[in-house]
């Protein structure tokens, strides 16, 4: 007849020892490797945990909270399966926890995540997150997250550094409004606001004119729709016929969606990147032929018809605006360092030189903070911007 494995604990010096008539509970490492908790309880009766533990600390973390349960009088046969889940949900790793928190999560205005930052958040966990993906939420300690995110900034990589800490810890964020941790661990300071520290310059009036000049015809509109409007490139290309009123020498932008692209959905169509961004913008009478000329002869026809289509249809992607002439427009300017969204710069910069207020800036570029419940007891005012001078 084969002899039961006895019922073991773990000395100060790391040594398996049997456990002692003294010890409250008992861990039993069975032989699949992992352990056993049980213990008497007040009603005299043996209970065991509903289902063994991967490792000691926590069989003996499951014991101890028994233990407390029963020294406060709250516990009941019950606790035993109720504290035994709670202790399973602390060890659920960081990259398990951090996958549900993506698929729940909501936004300020309680819809869920945008295809984008959703897409962003399971690249991070897929890549410079991985050191933090398999430890359990209740040993994820602040020593190990400043250690992954020191290795992360001398890599250089400061503004991913930035975004995968501001994720991770809003994670933890949540993992202690669970209750599943006591403290958030990712606590660096200064971490989040770590950029690379290159600043966007907008170009100069006299780069614009030549980067303008060696634009394919079939995308100068977009660049002086996108220096002078100042819109984001995803709001730029979802515009179709039916956005643009035309009234005497001046065009209005109307801008109440934004496409971007994600990795599993491909061009998905949305709301602007927040409430601000529904607006009206107001061209200077200075392009107002330029758009009109594109619109004779490169947008897709129908009110529906985009402004600025892909070679093939459909939406236009960056990649393909680089390939089609920017790169080699910026080029000719001596600007390879400026990005397409230093267009935007250029655009709220001169609205400023014009003598826009910082309310007129916010609202032009779709920026403006929103504000208070309280303050939204009416409908927002219809009257259009307009451009200073215009």
């Amino acid at each position: 007849m084969p002899t039961r494995p006895k019922a073991t604990t773990t000395d100060a010096l790391g040594r398996t020892v049997p456990t002692t008539r003294k010890s409250w509970g008992s861990v039993m490492l069975l032989p699949s490797g992992n352990y056993r908790a049980r213990y008497v309880g007040p009603d005299g009766l043996k209970h065991s945990a509903p289902s063994t533990f991967t490792t000691k600390i926590d069989a003996d973390a499951w014991l101890a909270s028994q233990r407390v349960a029963i020294d406060r009088g709250e516990w009941t046969p019950a606790t035993t399966t109720a504290s035994h889940a709670a202790q399973a949900d602390r060890s659920q790793t960081f990259l398990d926890y951090a996958t549900k928190w993506i698929s729940t999560r909501t936004n300020a205005s309680g819809e869920p995540l945008r295809h984008r930052t959703r897409d962003e958040y399971v690249r991070l966990l897929a890549t410079v997150l991985q050191p933090l993906a398999d430890i359990p939420l209740a040993s994820m300690k602040a020593s190990t997250v400043r250690d992954w995110y020191s290795e992360l900034i001398a890599s250089g990589r400061k503004t991913t550094a930035s975004r995968a800490y501001g994720f991770a810890r809003s994670v933890m964020a949540t993992a202690v409004r669970d209750g599943l941790v006591a403290n958030n661990p990712v606590e660096v300071r200064g971490a989040q606001n770590a950029t690379t520290g290159r600043e966007t310059v907008p170009p100069t009036d006299a780069e614009l004119a030549i980067i303008e000049a060696n634009m394919p015809p079939q995308l100068r509109a977009a660049l002086l729709i996108a220096a002078w409007g100042g819109l984001r490139f995803g709001e730029l290309t979802e515009l179709r016929r039916r956005d643009l009123i035309h009234d005497d020498d001046l065009i209005r932008i109307r801008i109440t969606r934004a496409v971007t692209r994600t990795t599993s959905d491909g061009f998905v169509v949305g709301k602007p990147k927040s409430r601000a961004g529904i607006r009206d913008v107001a061209l200077p009478p200075s392009i107002t032929s330029d758009v009109l000329d594109h619109l004779r002869d490169y947008a897709e026809p129908g009110e529906d018809g985009l402004l600025f289509p892909s070679k093939n249809g459909g939406h236009m992607g960056e990649p393909e605006l680089n390939r089609s002439g920017w790169y080699a427009a910026r080029a000719a300017a001596g600007r390879d360092d400026l990005p397409w969204h230093g267009l935007r710069h250029y655009g709220l910069t001169k609205y400023a030189i014009a003598g826009a207020t910082t309310r007129e800036l916010q609202d032009r570029g779709g920026t403006r903070p929103r504000p208070p419940r309280s303050a939204i007891s009416t409908p927002p005012p219809t009257g259009l911007p307009s451009w200073p001078g215009a």
